[in-house]
């Protein structure tokens, strides 16, 4: 497994606005994440899923769900669910040291929070395609600037890998669009000027993404399910509009496991 990044990996990073970072979990902790996912979709998890965001993917009889909290019925056919820090096993993985190393590298500070934890499943022969888009937020005061988003799946063209444009991230597309995403014209001329960069990825293998970095991926169209983890961390002074803070996970007053 590989450790801390090194000089040469952060010039990458910054070039490039991406980086791959190898294998950060081992077997046994792969096992046991992805048997917890699949406890949670199935309602056999012993977790307060008031607190869990939880969105059905269409299928199965029903039509795709609102992205709302609460627990939606048992299937593994679940598009996101979000909140996942508030999980014991998933917030011990949220608090690898590396990462903790990476957040305080990009932030210059101790104190991190998480803005969103989120699963993504893309099962088999389904799965939405999710258009392109930098990730950014107009409701929060500072833009978050990094994710770590892992795989849980190997994750391949066929099944809906990662699409990333290199060197996006060095300014917003659209400053004044909360959502990010690129309208029809701006994604024609950005695929003139350049192809996207398909990132497959082994399960247990991790990407350091900047949220400005455009990216994307495509529908599932292989036999394997294709499932993720995205953490987006911050700056643990960053709010929302509304006064609304987040659950530090680095530095004084960070969560920790045994709370939950």
């Amino acid at each position: 497994m590989h450790g801390f990044i090194t000089k040469e990996q952060w010039k990458s990073f910054e070039e490039e606005g991406y980086l791959k970072l190898g294998k950060v979990l081992t077997d046994q902790e792969l096992s046991g994440l992805s048997k917890r996912i699949d406890d949670i979709m199935t309602g056999k998890a012993e977790i307060d899923y008031e607190r869990i965001m939880m969105q059905r993917e269409a299928g199965e009889g029903h039509d795709r769900s609102d992205q709302t909290l609460g627990f939606k019925g048992p299937t593994l056919n679940y598009r996101k669910i979000e909140n996942l820090e508030y999980d014991s096993l998933f917030l011990s993985f949220i608090q690898k040291p590396q990462f903790q190393n990476i957040c305080n590298s990009i932030y210059g500070k101790d104190s991190i929070s998480c803005f969103r934890a989120m699963f993504m499943n893309k099962p088999a022969h389904h799965g939405a395609l999710l258009a392109y888009h930098q990730d950014r937020w107009s409701h929060l005061t500072v833009d978050p600037l990094v994710t770590i988003w892992t795989a849980l799946d190997q994750s391949t063209m066929e099944n809906g890998c990662l699409k990333i444009f290199p060197r996006t991230h060095k300014h917003l597309i659209n400053p004044e669009d909360g959502s990010g995403f690129l309208n029809p014209e701006q994604t024609v001329q950005l695929l003139e000027q350049m192809k996207p960069v398909y990132v497959e990825v082994e399960a247990g293998e991790s990407v350091l993404l900047h949220n400005w970095t455009v990216h994307g991926s495509d529908g599932n169209t292989s036999d394997k399910p294709r499932r993720a983890f995205s953490v987006c961390y911050m700056d643990a002074n960053t709010t929302a509009s509304d006064g609304k803070t987040f659950s530090v996970v680095f530095g004084p007053g960070a969560l920790q496991p045994e709370q939950l």
